[in-house]
């Protein structure tokens, strides 16, 4: 098969690739990329059902450590309370957790941004293969429906001017069966006109299926920074009813977090075992989708010396009876335009209109070079498997870092609420505030010394 330019398949790819596989009776997988297999959807599911696991286990986890520490708490001395011993152990803890779920936001924000850039890559290069394909047909249309009208007109016209001359009409009516012939031929070259699958829908799809994705993934990351940013005020202020709610909020993207890195593992398995061998699996659906056939397809997907162009005949055809057009014409305007002064503006004609022609026929030539697609296909195969795929790996850092600091978040935020000051409801109110219930009971106290 043939490797696009500028494309080989990463250390990572050849890691996860690498990967057991299971359905969901543990049977062993193979690991080529098969989305339509049942037992590959159920080992990808598996993958997920993964992340839930590890969801179980740390809620589990957490409330057996909060039961523990609820229940098993020793009773408080009467007296006045004093402060516990590792009460800022306690704290410290649960923000260093807090600051490393913010490194993983960090990182996931950056992750976000490079699975985008690479999906984008694949927007752009559908598009531009979408511009070759639609030049090509344009082109084609273009030279066939010049090289029509010149037979209906022109040669038409020549050969009505010529009918004196028999052996000049011979060569105008060999010019139209020639002009006939390449027109014939050129048609052959639109492979992709009638093709149900257009590169510039998929690319609209994608872009659209991207730009949700990328917007889910910058609220949730923005979530994330909100509950850690309000737990640390709430902590810094000791103030519990924050803690309480950020507590609740916490359980909450806990939850967000395992979720969504049971979808990161998925897609980072499945796109490595696709980017590992592409071409097989891109050609056999692009055939399936479009009805072209294998040599086409092989043609522009591998693009090497061994696979020969399916359009060099026409081409090499077509390039004869342009120059058998070109002679004839020459041969007609030495002839004819002496004794016939009225064939000289159809033979002027014609001399342009080939021109055109061969013009066109130079530039199908290069568009119809498996060079220009084949570039196309390796920027798409870098975008996805390169960019896109290192942004997952980075989601899926950010939300296991994310999972495990919400987790030892959720563990110390109770035992650090239960550290902070009876009073704290009252430690931001001001002593001079008339409304104070302290500075009302003082009053009342001065008021009845005073009677």
């Amino acid at each position: 098969m043939g490797t696009p330019p500028g494309y080989r398949p990463s250390a990572w790819v050849h890691l996860l690739h690498q990967l057991p596989r299971a359905d969901f009776q543990l049977r062993p997988v193979p690991s080529g990329f098969a989305p339509r297999e049942q037992d590959y959807q159920q080992a990808l599911l598996l993958v997920v059902a993964l992340a839930g696991l590890g969801l179980g286990l740390s809620l589990i986890g957490i409330a057996v450590y909060l039961i523990r520490f609820c229940c098993c708490r020793p009773p408080e001395p009467p007296g006045p309370k004093s402060p516990q011993p590792g009460a800022g152990c306690v704290t410290w803890s649960c923000v260093a957790a807090l600051l490393v779920g913010c490194a993983g936001i960090g990182i996931g924000f950056y992750g976000n941004s490079e699975t985008s850039d690479g999906v984008s890559q694949l927007g752009s290069a559908l598009l531009h293969a979408n511009h070759t394909l639609s030049a090509i047909d344009h082109l084609v249309s273009e030279t066939v429906e010049r090289l029509g009208e010149a037979v209906r007109t022109e040669l038409t016209t020549l050969e009505e001017v010529l009918a004196q001359r028999t052996e000049l009409v011979a060569a105008a009516r060999g010019a139209r069966r020639q002009a006939e012939a390449v027109a014939q031929q050129l048609q052959g070259l639109a492979f992709w006109q009638g093709v149900p699958l257009s590169p510039l829908q998929v690319a609209e799809d994608v872009s659209f299926v991207e730009e949700y994705r990328w917007l889910a993934y910058v609220l949730l990351l923005l979530l994330e920074l909100l509950v850690c940013f309000f737990t640390l005020l709430g902590l810094a202020k000791q103030s519990k009813w924050l803690v309480m709610v950020m507590t609740v909020m916490s359980l909450l993207v806990l939850v967000l977090s395992w979720g969504s890195m049971g979808l990161e593992a998925a897609a980072a398995v499945g796109l490595s075992d696709f980017c590992s061998n592409p071409d097989a699996y891109v050609l056999n659906l692009t055939q399936e989708e479009t009805g072209l056939s294998s040599d086409i397809l092989s043609y522009y997907f591998l693009c090497h010396q061994a696979v020969s162009s399916p359009f060099q005949q026409r081409l090499t055809l077509s390039q004869r009876a342009l120059a058998t057009i070109h002679s004839q014409l020459q041969g007609l305007e030495r002839e004819a335009a002496p004794q016939f002064p009225d064939a000289q503006k159809p033979l002027w004609s014609l001399e342009e209109t080939l021109n055109v022609t061969e013009g066109n026929f130079h530039q199908l030539v290069a568009l119809l070079h498996c060079r220009g697609l084949h570039k196309d296909y390796g920027a798409a195969l870098r975008g996805v498997c390169e960019d896109a795929l290192e942004g997952l790996l980075f989601l899926l850092l950010s939300s296991l870092l994310a999972a495990g600091a919400l987790a030892a978040a959720l563990c110390s935020l109770p035992r650090a609420w239960a550290l902070f000051p009876p009073s704290d409801d009252y430690d931001d109110t001001d002593d001079d505030d008339p409304f104070n219930p302290q500075q009302e009971s003082k009053r009342f106290v001065q008021w009845q010394s005073s009677i």
